[in-house]
């Protein structure tokens, strides 16, 4: 939530950069844990919710990677333009998602 606002940043947003640092160095043994299997299978799923910013009406796409049962890649942003249907919107969620599946 905070990233989006990278090129615009007030002092409340860097505020919460600090808080958000603060809890993960407080936090050292929380993490993600990455378990050992016999497979490496890459699944991916993806969502997008069209036009769902009332103020700027674009859509927001989601996906999530994993390779055998880990959680590799997770990744929400908002498109770069306004989907004229939630197919259009999906299918720019489906295409960041596969460019992420070619790049792993």
């Amino acid at each position: 939530m905070v990233s989006q606002f990278t090129h615009a940043a007030r002092a409340t947003h860097l505020e919460a950069v600090m808080r958000i640092l603060r809890y993960l160095k407080s936090s050292p043994r929380k993490g993600l844990y990455f378990s050992k299997h016999g497979h490496l299978s890459v699944e991916a799923y993806t969502d997008a919710d069209w036009a769902g910013l009332v103020t700027d009406r674009r859509s927001t796409s989601g996906y999530y990677t994993f390779v055998g049962e880990n959680l590799v890649t997770r990744r929400n942003k908002k498109q770069n333009v306004v989907a004229r249907s939630s197919t259009e919107a999906a299918f720019r969620a489906m295409a960041q998602d596969v460019c992420e599946l070619l790049w792993i």
